[in-house]
């Protein structure tokens, strides 16, 4: 029986997420779970921890290509598929005696879509079609203690918000997001657990230090591992594009992203759990990279998808 690899170059939360399903696939063709090789900043080891698709998470790490080497021939793999176009990746997998390797065509992946060109890879190699919405798996006494501790109930709507991102230009003002608690609050009673990193306290409090941080809770100063039972625990989430609104979305909640900086077709498409917002004056198609947007995302259709999404 088959003992395969899935080797993934990107280093965002997101780009894992948006993988998951193709992992998923993978394992159910070989009825086996897969070993996968992720770089640290993807979190692959604390988001894929309870998947029973994924034997475990070798680290990706920046060492050199022996060092690598030596961590996957001991595993005898017998298939690899690199969910890349990288010469540097493919010669780890030979190297490391992998005798079945798939890959992207080399140097083709730039300007693709990243989740179309993961899918169609994935279905030429089982000659299947494949669905693409991921699935993150956690376990239930976890999220029970995370109600528990947090006192998530339903007499008021839990609302995770990814109010940072990757870059400056992918995050709307965060006196925007002040404004929308607010406002959401006046009509439903709502907890806002804030979404963000230890780099983006400077956001966090601003928000908490506003008349709507009585109602907010900071993941800053948790560990991805913590937070996931949170998310889990709550129904919907309001965010920039980024990692955070991706792991919302495979652990079920319904999600608002706002897109201003980055391709909606690329990563808001592939998840029936995920509404879009673009810049005033740009479509699904046009909005992209070096759109910077974030001043032209409309308040009043960001407020009004919202009170969408909650009832």
């Amino acid at each position: 029986m088959s003992k395969a690899l899935v080797i993934i170059k990107s280093m965002g939360i997101g780009d894992l997420v948006i993988l998951i399903a193709n992992i998923h696939a993978i394992s159910k063709s070989i009825n086996k779970p897969v070993a996968v090789l992720a770089q640290k900043s993807t979190h692959a080891t604390k988001i894929l921890k309870n998947d029973p698709h994924v034997s475990e998470v070798i680290d990706l790490d920046k060492k050199g290509l022996f060092n690598i080497i030596k961590k996957i021939r001991s595993n005898n793999f017998d298939h690899s598929y690199i969910y890349s176009d990288s010469l540097r990746l493919f010669l780890i997998s030979k190297l490391s005696g992998i005798k079945n390797n798939f890959q992207y065509r080399f140097f083709s992946k730039k300007g693709r879509n990243f989740f179309k060109t993961a899918k169609e890879f994935t279905q030429s190699i089982l000659g299947k079609e494949i669905e693409s919405q991921p699935k993150i798996f956690i376990n239930n006494e976890d999220v029970n203690n995370a109600i528990k501790k947090f006192n998530i109930s339903n007499k008021t709507k839990n609302i995770v918000c990814g109010i940072s991102a990757s870059g400056t230009t992918k995050r709307w003002d965060i006196k925007n997001y002040i404004k929308l608690f607010e406002n959401i609050n006046e009509k439903h009673p709502s907890r806002f657990f804030l979404a963000a990193g230890p780099k983006d306290q400077k956001l966090v409090d601003e928000i908490l230090s506003s008349s709507i941080g009585k109602n907010c809770i900071s993941f800053s100063k948790m560990t991805i591992e913590e937070t996931l039972p949170i998310i889990a625990a709550c129904k919907n989430c309001i965010s920039n594009d980024t990692g955070f609104a991706h792991i919302a979305s495979a652990v079920g909640l319904k999600c608002l992203l706002l897109f201003m900086d980055s391709p909606p077709l690329a990563y808001g498409t592939y998840s029936k759990n995920i509404s879009i917002i673009v810049p005033e004056g740009e479509t699904l198609e046009s909005c992209g990279h070096d759109t910077k947007g974030k001043d032209k995302i409309s308040f009043d259709e960001v407020l009004h998808k919202s009170l969408e999404l909650l009832n």
